[in-house]
């Protein structure tokens, strides 16, 4: 998919191509309502709490004697039915929290991503940098570009300035690459992403840091944790473009579960893919590279 790149005064500079696994992939309409309704019982802290009948302070003699009064018979003044009485069936503390498969998290994420692009509420800039925080420069640059409502600003770091600068205005909000998610995605018009942060959404894969891949890379050889559904060609392409090297062979393998105990119970982690990469002899990926 080509989109146009555009500059801080709005001009297009280029037309660049994104991926068609990232921002052209159907709608999953259920997928995505799973996504956000888990997002935000996440979210939610589960600290509300009520007193019952047995713990609201109060005697438990009976008020009065049962006949002879005319009155409705009552027992003690902690009863839900009177003023300063406990609570029927109120909430007690507890999680909210759901659980979700990692393959569905990526496809939700990819859905909303591909709804923005196809709606033509995606713009990629050419680069977001700011000498000093100043507002009037995120205002002035969100004039330039024509964005008049709200607006989810992406970058592929944290950039102090840049999020110094728009924080006070409303309807404004941003965040790294990496931190990307369904809620904030749909909850805001526009997806302002720069190049750089288009490219860092579009890996499939992550290096994998241990011992004995650091004696893979010795021999050109570097080992990825990547997506369930990513094929041989898809993670060469990944590769290939975010660490512009050559690859000349993928070899990938499922890694199984290791059993784990949860309290009593012993359960079973969730399997993942791994690719070993060869790289064309001489091209090197610095993995520590900035660190």
């Amino acid at each position: 998919m080509q989109v146009p790149v555009y500059s801080l005064a709005g001009d297009v500079v280029e037309h660049i191509e994104i991926s068609d696994e990232v921002f052209s992939v159907p709608f999953n309409q259920a997928v995505v309502h799973q996504a956000m309704v888990r997002q935000q019982a996440n979210a939610r802290q589960g600290t509300a709490n009520t007193k019952t009948r047995s713990e609201v302070s109060g005697s438990t003699r009976k008020l009065f004697r049962q006949k002879g009064t005319g009155l409705a018979r009552a027992g003690s003044r902690r009863s839900p039915l009177r003023r300063g009485g406990g609570i029927t069936f109120g909430p007690k503390p507890r999680s909210y929290r759901q659980a979700m498969p990692k393959k569905m998290r990526q496809l939700a994420l990819r859905c909303v991503l591909s709804a923005k692009a196809g709606d033509g509420e995606l713009m990629v800039l050419e680069q977001l940098k700011l000498d000093e925080p100043k507002t009037k420069e995120i205002v002035r640059i969100l004039a330039a570009l024509g964005v008049d409502s709200s607006a989810l600003i992406v970058t592929p770091e944290p950039e102090d300035n840049v999020v110094k600068s728009a924080r006070n205005l409303p309807g404004i909000k941003t965040m790294p690459a990496s931190l990307l998610n369904v809620v904030d995605i749909l909850s805001y018009k526009m997806l302002l992403m720069t190049v750089a942060a288009v490219r860092k959404a579009e890996q499939l894969c992550r290096p994998l840091i241990t011992e004995k891949n650091t004696v893979l890379q010795a021999q050109g050889r570097y080992a990825f944790e990547v997506a369930g559904e990513a094929n041989k060609h898809q993670i060469k392409q990944a590769v290939e473009k975010a660490f512009k090297v050559k690859v000349t062979a993928v070899n990938v393998m499922t890694v199984p579960g290791k059993g784990r105990r949860v309290g009593r119970q012993q359960v079973l982690t969730q399997s993942w893919k791994k690719a070993i990469v060869t790289l064309k002899p001489g091209d090197k990926i610095e993995l520590f590279e900035g660190i």
